[in-house]
């Protein structure tokens, strides 16, 4: 279910569009794609922080990777295709892109596929 908080980011009509009603930035549009500066990815929606760059990963996608969430950050659920995994920020339910086991892309063998519109940098 859907939180909803005065305290929310105000979301430009795309913004909403994915993170809302989870839509799905075309791929290697996003600024966070091809970025890797040191820092912390907060959810754009709620700003609560998502992601360590640490965690960022270059996949090839189209999408930022990243092969782990900060604790308790990111809740998984079961996406209405019923293949996928949908991730989406634990704090606010906003839709952050899907999960993927058994690629191989890293040690950790995760790929966290996230919508660059879903998220803020915060450098270190």
């Amino acid at each position: 279910m859907e939180k909803t908080n005065k305290s929310f980011r105000k979301l430009t009509k795309t913004e909403e569009w994915v993170i809302v009603h989870k839509g799905t930035e075309p791929p290697f549009s996003g600024e966070y794609n091809n970025f890797f500066q040191k820092g912390t990815y907060h959810c754009k929606r709620c700003n609560k922080p998502l992601y360590r760059s640490e965690a960022k990963f270059k996949s090839g996608c189209g999408w930022p990777s990243f092969d782990e969430e900060i604790k308790g950050a990111v809740k998984r659920i079961p996406d209405p295709d019923g293949i996928r995994i949908e991730i989406q920020c634990a704090n606010c339910g906003a839709h952050l892109g899907h999960v993927f086991e058994g690629e191989g892309f890293t040690p950790k063998n995760v790929r966290h596929c996230v919508n660059s519109i879903a998220l803020i940098f915060i450098p270190d």
